[in-house]
């Protein structure tokens, strides 16, 4: 029986922030940095125009001086609040009640908090305390991705379940001017908050993507790639690193991602934008071109990249110029770890 995942909702916080707007904030921080050219170039070629960060880019849980404590209150807060008005809103539009849900399934890793979103979010929304719950707290950009695999699994194994899948990151949090390496300028200019919702079904709730059986979905760890992409904690607060090899980490998985897919042609993908190169490069192993990833470029271009958060907002994207009926597809992310996390299905109308 098919897996359906239904049209997401994604909601964005208040606060818009301009590349330009990054750049001089770097400028002003950073005014004697012995690269600060060739930074504000790169920063200016991410692909990124602006994101929308929880609170103003000059608030001290972004560009000023808040500590680790801070900052991790602020993240969550700001997480739960997007987490909540995503899921509210996915479920006035498709017309199922709070009560209806079986699962609820969330995907966080910006800000702490133990219980984690999952609690908060039954306590929030009014679920059934016999809710079935999985919370992924460190899957960063391949949450959203991981997420629907879960889902997927749930609803073959229980027919009937109605699955809430929430992503919601606020990744303003690793905005830290105490890093200054150029790979940390990129992530400053490179990252958005953001939350989205949607349900898992084994009936339709309208258009969207049909998920056969658990076999067409896909995971991969790459061996020996745990530095590749990683986070920090310190007192000053959190950072994401990556090393050289982060660059090609998708060329180094694209070939076992081909050989799970098989012959089976592609008629449409939701990339990850992990970076605009990322997605190039998934485009061009799969036989796409620029139409084909459109949804993914223009996320990236108008939000940046969203996290576990950008999967769900390209799937939406893709109901406002749908593929036909039939048309085969894939959803692929990658995250730190190196992992891939995929699934393909149809196109249900």
């Amino acid at each position: 029986m098919p897996a359906y995942i239904a049209r997401p909702s994604t909601v964005f916080p208040v606060h818009k922030v301009t590349t330009a707007e990054i750049s001089d904030d770097i400028r002003t921080h950073h005014p004697d940095h012995p690269r600060l050219g060739a930074i504000l170039r790169i920063v200016a070629n991410t692909g990124v125009h602006a994101r929308y960060f929880t609170r103003p880019l000059t608030a001290p849980t972004v560009s000023g001086t808040a500590g680790i404590g801070e900052r991790a209150t602020a993240a969550f807060a700001d997480a739960l609040d997007l987490a909540e008005q995503a899921a509210l809103r996915t479920l006035a539009t498709h017309g199922v009640a709070v009560t209806d849900i079986d699962a609820i399934i969330t995907t966080h890793s910006t800000g702490w908090s133990v219980p984690n979103l999952d609690i908060h979010l039954v306590d929030r929304l009014g679920l059934r305390p016999k809710v079935r719950r999985i919370a992924l707290t460190t899957m960063a950009c391949a949450g959203g991705t991981q997420a629907l695999i879960r889902a997927v699994d749930m609803v073959t194994a229980r027919p009937g379940t109605t699955v809430l899948v929430i992503a919601a990151e606020v990744i303003s949090a690793v905005y830290n001017h105490a890093d200054t390496k150029i790979e940390h300028m990129i992530y400053k200019a490179l990252f958005g908050d953001s939350a989205a919702a949607t349900l898992v079904t084994n009936q339709p709730l309208g258009p969207g993507l049909a998920v056969d059986t658990p076999a067409d979905t896909y995971e991969h760890v790459l061996p020996n790639s745990l530095t590749r992409y990683h986070g920090r904690v310190d007192h000053t607060g959190f950072h994401f690193d990556s090393t050289k090899e982060a660059l090609t980490a998708a060329d180094d998985v694209l070939p076992h991602l081909l050989d799970w897919l098989g012959p089976r042609i592609v008629d449409f993908a939701v990339i990850h934008p992990g970076s605009a190169r990322i997605i190039t490069d998934t485009a061009t192993a799969l036989g796409l071109d620029t139409h084909d990833t459109r949804h993914s470029t223009d996320t990236l271009a108008d939000e940046g990249n969203l996290g576990g958060v950008s999967v769900l907002r390209i799937i939406e994207r893709t109901h406002t110029t749908p593929p036909p009926a039939g048309a085969t597809g894939v959803a692929v992310a990658y995250g730190p770890g190196f992992v891939t996390a995929a699934l393909r299905g149809t196109w249900h109308a």
